[in-house]
């Protein structure tokens, strides 16, 4: 049962259980009272945080409080107490703890990005082929890169097995070519994995030509490294997503625009491509 849920959703549940434990032991709550625990210990752990943490943490807490009754067969008592508690802790979020709206990337801010990037590079052609995959793909960057270089899991990110590409074009009048893979885990159909499709655009942020050129310049690479893997004088490197972060925020903030987060990405790719469909 605990291997049904990703890494960082156990992480984020873990940190659940430890705030619990922590509440429970400053109350001198018996260890028989806290499994299961009451409604009232419940109620009484979740208003403990209110005005000192965000709804989403809360949530993260008791999603892993609840799992943990799941796992030792414990009735869950959470019911119209908790959710009065909840409504108001809402209300209670401190504006430190209250992310700010998300920008997205504009297809200016990927313009500048692209011209930024050096084509010799291999690390930069790796960091062009996941931004611009990602920006018209409308893919999450968890899709395309790992967390950390010693983080790769073939259940779950896309390999370098995928290659070569086929390149194949539609059936209709504008025979446009596009080429797609298949990802191993994605994070609203989990195992099932989902199909990338990246399709040309008659634009100088062309996806496809850069996914081709990664190909081309990140040859030689084991079919067993991260599709977005790059070579080093020492071998090759899995491209992270802090990394890649890292090298688009430092090209936008050279250029005046703001330090962007990876969603951005998503958000901006979406963004254009409904803007392009009204403008038809």
């Amino acid at each position: 049962m605990i291997r049904s849920l990703d890494q960082d959703t156990r992480s984020n549940y873990g940190a659940g259980l430890l705030r619990f434990t922590q509440y429970c032991d400053s109350c001198n709550i018996p260890e028989a009272d806290r499994m299961p625990a009451s409604e009232n210990l419940i109620a009484a752990f979740a208003a403990s945080h209110a005005a000192t943490a965000s709804d989403k943490t809360l949530n993260n807490w008791l999603a892993g409080l609840h799992f943990w009754h799941t796992v030792n067969g414990a009735t869950w008592q959470g019911a119209d107490m908790l959710r009065a508690v909840r409504r108001s802790f809402t209300k209670m979020v401190p504006s430190s703890s209250q992310r700010t709206k998300r920008p997205p990337v504009t297809i200016e801010a990927l313009c500048i990005l692209h011209d930024n990037l050096n084509p010799q590079s291999p690390y930069n052609v790796a960091v062009g082929a996941v931004a611009l995959t990602a920006f018209w793909s409308c893919c999450r960057l968890g899709e395309l890169t790992v967390r950390d270089r010693n983080f790769f899991d073939t259940l779950k990110h896309v390999s370098r097995s995928v290659l070569p590409l086929s390149i194949n074009s539609l059936t209709d009048e504008s025979r446009t070519q596009y080429t797609s893979f298949h990802i191993p885990w994605s994070k609203t159909t989990k195992e099932l994995g989902a199909d990338i499709s990246v399709t040309t655009r008659p634009h100088r942020t062309d996806p496809l030509k850069a996914l081709s050129l990664h190909a081309t310049v990140n040859n030689g690479i084991p079919a067993y490294a991260p599709l977005f893997s790059y070579k080093t004088s020492s071998g090759w490197e899995p491209l992270t997503k802090t990394s890649f972060m890292s090298r688009c925020n430092d090209v936008w903030v050279q250029n005046g625009f703001p330090s962007m987060p990876g969603h951005a990405f998503h958000i901006g790719g979406t963004t254009e491509l409904l803007l392009q469909h009204q403008q038809k």
